[in-house]
């Protein structure tokens, strides 16, 4: 910048003329009012300012979720359901045993073969029971013969008395007309007409008829005790008779014993039999398991609280995890399982430590679901009993 130009005065700024001749005075004053009400609005417009708050960790979170989750893992379940793992399959096995003595003369089933009702399993050699047999039934014979023979004399004895009755009757009529001639020849030996030899002939008669009556009524009585004898040879016979009736059904019965039927359908377990062994009577040949099976859970005596009979049973194999049986209960059993052990607990002596029992409980599967060839007597299952049904949307957590 010159000299010259300081001097100079300073020229006139034309926009702000134009400006203050544009725009009247009090338009000028009613824009600076709204430039003001602005710039409060946008003061008032900011947020006040805060005190910033104290975040939790995410681990803290994490954690009582975590409990809480935990908790209701654990307790949800127990208002609905109760459950136990003391539990296995059991059925009412049949131990296959003979009556008789013998060898065995034929298996007809092996190892873990099945059966049906009725089925013939072991044949034992019949021969010794069937000459048994045989030596009955010839002595039932025998004394049916002399039970025969007896009945017989008894019937000929009633004829044997009904003619010693009539030699009676005959020696009465004699004994008379003896009597008779006695007193006849009597009276003419007083006269004189008859010889006294006659008389003594006639008193000789009499005596001998006397005789013959007292020795057939003698005879009659003798025949009329006889039918009391031969009543009880009759009943003897008839004894006898039955005796050998019952020797000839115990021979055969002990001959049928040769052959074991299968008691219900199942199949074999435990086998030790073999053809040609000599067993006795009550000796195990080996165990018919029934294909009807049954599962005996132990609960604590603590969860019988709401347990009842028909309860619906969940039932989850150990061997078949993917599988889930159904059943429902049965039956309880009136004591605990070490009331019944071969020895009890005696809580009367010494320290005592109160310990959870455990009551077993019967439980019968619903339908043929089972496959009898795969589960069988002592495989361990889950068993969880259905107390309270639960709602529909917390099913799939139970």
């Amino acid at each position: 910048m010159t000299q010259v130009d300081l001097l100079l005065p300073a020229a006139p700024d034309r926009s702000t003329d134009l400006i203050s001749q544009r725009v009247a005075p009090d338009d000028l004053a009613h824009a600076e009012a709204a430039a003001s009400e602005r710039d409060q609005e946008a003061v008032s417009s900011k947020p006040a300012s805060r005190r910033p708050r104290r975040r939790l960790p995410w681990w803290t979170l994490a954690i009582g979720g975590a409990f809480i989750a935990a908790a209701a893992y654990v307790y949800v379940p127990s208002l609905y359901v109760v459950e136990t793992d003391d539990a296995s399959f059991q059925a009412d096995t049949v131990s296959i045993v003979p009556k008789v003595a013998a060898y065995v003369s034929t298996l007809h089933v092996t190892d873990n073969s099945a059966f049906s009702a009725g089925q013939l399993l072991v044949e034992l050699d019949p021969r010794d029971f069937q000459a048994a047999v045989d030596i009955a039934d010839a002595n039932l014979q025998s004394t049916q013969a002399a039970q025969a023979v007896a009945e017989a004399q008894l019937s000929e004895q009633s004829q044997v008395i009904t003619a010693d009755e009539a030699n009676v009757a005959g020696d009465r009529g004699t004994l008379v007309f003896a009597t008779q001639q006695l007193a006849r020849f009597g009276e003419l030996a007083k006269t004189g007409a008859g010889t006294t030899e006659s008389w003594q002939q006639a008193q000789s008669n009499l005596t001998e008829r006397q005789a013959a009556l007292q020795r057939d009524i003698a005879t009659l009585a003798a025949a009329r005790g006889q039918v009391d004898v031969l009543q009880s040879q009759v009943a003897q016979a008839k004894a006898n008779t039955t005796q050998a009736q019952a020797a000839l059904a115990q021979a055969k019965l002990n001959l049928s014993y040769t052959k074991i039927y299968a008691p219900s359908a199942g199949t074999v377990a435990s086998r030790s039999a073999q053809v040609g062994n000599f067993v006795q009577p009550g000796q195990t040949l080996f165990s018919a398991v029934p294909n009807e099976i049954f599962v005996i859970a132990n609960f604590k005596e603590t969860q019988l609280t709401r347990m009842r009979v028909g309860q619906p049973v969940s039932i989850s194999v150990d061997a078949f995890p993917d599988r889930t049986l159904h059943g429902h209960i049965d039956s309880f059993q009136r004591g605990t399982g070490s009331n019944f052990a071969l020895l009890p607990p005696e809580n009367a002596t010494g320290n005592f430590v109160k310990i959870v029992q455990r009551v077993p409980v019967k439980i019968l599967l619903d339908g043929a679901e089972h496959d009898p060839g795969l589960l069988g007597p002592g495989m361990s299952v889950e068993a969880t009993v259905t107390v309270r049904t639960p709602p529909i949307w917390l099913t799939w957590f139970l």
